[in-house]
């Protein structure tokens, strides 16, 4: 058990008197749970899920809950408080490995059958039942708390349904419990967008009975279970309406309509399938219930959930690049001071993030206002992430403008995020190397120049890697680590592990040109120019990349990034690879030099007004051959990087696509489109768009040799 539960247990021994162990709980006897009685008979149970930091609902631990409250029903205690003894949280839901041992529909019913048969006897028990929280309770986490009569929240901690983002809705009663206690549109909100609720906002709503420090949490657990909490405040009158059947399914039709616009229905059936559960048996909690598990078993079945699951397990995977290897946990030198070289958009934001992740960090810049517009925006940070003024403060002290550059000295790690130009890069190389202090790291966020070119002329070449951080850097979860073959395995382990540090997933990649993301995405912002020249409408082509589930189109993404920037890239990576990628159109090219780069200067492939791009509601449809001729292209350059190398694993290319483009989540991946495709298929496509349109699409040799399996 840990620190923050032995203090809580500590402080109810001194107001209470010593615990006294329940006659039937013996140690050892549950390898999950710690239960204990104080004084008053208030029985404390402990959930501690074995062998892992975090505590998640698998099959062994409910059951072992099953024998632990057929005990507590035989040896009533006055009152059972269900708290976690790991210090990050309560529960972070299911234990989703265990979703991939369910192969049928019938196994599914099964199972979640049994789960609730044990969270109602949770619900039946004959005495007042406290969840204490802390941390976050997420999915089957804060489902359990659901089935207790009281929650009471130490301040920070977080409430969420995330189901969503597995395909699925909540599956342990949720989808009846959280619309009965608090009001249903903030119910079903909170399970059809998968976005956690902060403590004020769950206290509010009654999601939570009370928000106590955690050296009052003794306190209030015995007035709980002496009935002393008021829970005389009714729900909302605004939930009253929603008991009848027409009121929901008017909001339902709202619902679907919104759901619709985020998440496609023949893309993502879960959304409607949790409006449809609550429109026809919201007033039926035992249907409702029943209907819940029917409707969970068959969305575990489809393909968008099994591609979900398998890209929450290309995350824990690209996290786990993140944790130093046994061996070297012990060698690499901790991260406690970053410095970073450029206060521009890039860097001041890179600085921003590493302070409200807890590192000290000095910024330099030689123009003021830069560092202080960074520090404006790190502020900002904070209040979008609910930071109280006291946490934002801390935050900023942590940020230490440095017009000096005297940060270099003293910093594990310095990362340059100067302009994209090799000689100035150099220059402020050759400025650090002799004033790094030994055992530092020196990092670049270059995008695109290879690192065989940017350490000439460094003495210690091996301390040298590439962090690639992508733009916005709050939002963006990848980065890409980029190795040299001089760089030591010591360098590449700390810049992975400070990615971790920093909650960001580390891709391990080779200096190549573009290195991943840039060299696969280049192909299809390319392809959309060619589109645009022949005359297609640009909301056409982007119509046809959100049908097929990316999160923008092509033409507006290449807005967003900057059409200067995707000039640049495409200019270089057709040099270095040396391939048939057409020329850039000349009207593109005015575009850039007329300034008209896209968003950030108002005007570019669109207009934009207020951060948005203006389309047009009615256009031509785009050719027939469209998607193809946008998608194809990723894919070819994806094979083309696991045939050279540029990075080891089909599974964390997968990964690395998703969430640093977008790349649709419920196909699984670009190389997991491949396969379900069929790799032949592919191969033949290309060779068909080739004949028609150009070399550009000539198939990749690594599709005959077929190297798209995972390792």
């Amino acid at each position: 058990m840990t620190g923050r539960v032995y203090s809580a247990l500590a402080e109810r021994d001194r107001e209470f008197g010593p615990f006294i162990r329940a006659p039937q709980a013996h140690s050892g006897e549950w390898r999950h749970w710690h239960l204990k009685r104080d004084e008053q008979n208030i029985a404390w149970l402990l959930m501690d899920k074995a062998d892992t930091s975090t505590n998640v609902l698998s099959e062994e631990l409910l059951r072992e809950l099953d024998a632990i409250l057929d005990q507590l029903g035989g040896d009533k205690p006055k009152a059972l408080v269900i708290r976690s003894a790991k210090d990050n949280g309560f529960c972070m839901g299911a234990d989703i490995t265990q979703f991939r041992d369910l192969d049928t529909r019938e196994q599914a019913i099964e199972k979640l059958s049994e789960a609730h048969r044990v969270a109602q006897k949770l619900v039946d028990l004959a005495c007042p039942t406290i969840a204490v929280i802390h941390g976050a309770a997420l999915g089957g986490g804060l489902e359990l708390a659901l089935c207790c009569d009281y929650r009471l929240a130490v301040p920070g901690a977080k409430f969420g349904t995330p189901e969503v983002q597995l395909g699925l809705h909540p599956g342990l009663g949720a989808t009846m419990r959280l619309p009965a206690l608090i009001p249903p549109i903030d119910a079903m909100t909170m399970m059809l967008t998968g976005k956690n609720m902060h403590d004020s906002k769950a206290k509010a709503l009654g999601l939570v009975d009370q928000l106590v420090e955690e050296r009052h949490v003794a306190a209030a657990v015995s007035a709980a279970g002496n009935g002393e909490i008021d829970r005389s405040e009714q729900k909302a009158w605004n939930s009253k309406p929603f008991e009848h059947a027409l009121a929901r399914q008017l909001a339902g039709k709202r619902m679907r309509s919104q759901a619709a616009s985020k998440a496609p229905p023949e893309h993502y059936p879960a959304p409607q399938a949790l409006i449809e559960l609550w429109e026809e048996h919201a007033d039926d909690p035992q249907t409702m219930l029943r209907e819940e598990v029917e409707s969970f078993a068959r969305l575990l079945q489809t393909p968008t959930s099994q591609n979900l699951v398998r890209v929450f397990f290309l995350r824990e995977k690209l996290k786990a690049q993140g944790k130093p290897e046994k061996n070297d946990s012990h060698d690499l030198p901790e991260l406690r001071h970053i410095h970073v070289i450029g206060a521009g958009k890039m860097g001041g934001d890179i600085a921003g993030w590493c302070a409200l992740q807890g590192l000290r960090v000095s910024l330099f810049d030689m123009r003021p206002e830069m560092i202080a517009k960074a520090v404006g925006n790190a502020a900002q940070l904070c209040k979008s992430k609910h930071l109280s003024p006291a946490e934002t403060r801390e935050v900023l002290d942590r940020l230490i403008p440095d017009l000096a550059n005297d940060g270099i000295g003293r910093a594990d790690l310095v990362i340059e995020a100067v302009p994209e130009d090799l000689e100035i890069k150099r220059k402020v190389y050759a400025d650090v190397e002799a004033r790094l202090k030994p055992g530092a790291i020196l990092a670049t966020n270059t995008s695109s120049i290879q690192l065989e070119q940017l350490r000439e002329g460094l003495k210690s070449p091996e301390r040298l890697v590439g962090i690639h951080f992508f733009n916005p850097v709050a939002k963006m979860q990848l980065v890409e680590v980029v190795a040299h073959d001089q760089a030591s395995a010591s360098t590449l382990a700390q810049a992975r592990s400070f990615a971790g540090l920093i909650d960001r997933l580390p891709t391990p990649v080779s200096s190549a040109p573009g290195f991943l993301v840039n060299r696969a995405l280049t192909p299809y912002l390319v392809e959309a120019i060619c589109l645009l020249d022949e005359g297609v409408d640009a909301e056409a082509i982007d119509q046809v990349a959100l049908d097929f589930g990316m999160p923008m189109g092509p033409v507006e993404l290449a807005d967003q990034v900057g059409l200067d920037i995707c000039l640049d890239v495409a200019a270089m990576l057709r040099e270095r690879l040396d391939n048939e990628q057409p020329a850039t159109p000349d009207w593109f090219r005015r575009k850039v030099e007329d300034d008209e780069l896209g968003r950030k200067t108002g005007k570019g492939l669109y207009s934009w007004k207020d951060g948005q791009a203006q389309k047009r509601d009615k256009f031509e449809p785009a050719p027939e051959d469209t998607l193809d001729r946008l998608i194809l292209p990723m894919l070819n350059a994806c094979q083309a990087c696991l045939r050279e190398r540029v990075i080891e694993d089909a599974d964390l290319l997968d990964g690395a696509m998703i969430f640093a483009t977008g790349f649709a989540p419920f196909r699984g991946g670009p190389m997991h489109y491949a396969r379900a495709r069929g790799t032949a298929e592919v191969k033949s496509r290309l060779e068909e768009l080739e004949a028609k349109h150009g070399k550009r699409f000539s198939p990749d040799p690594g599709w005959s040799s077929n190297p798209t399996s995972s390792e």
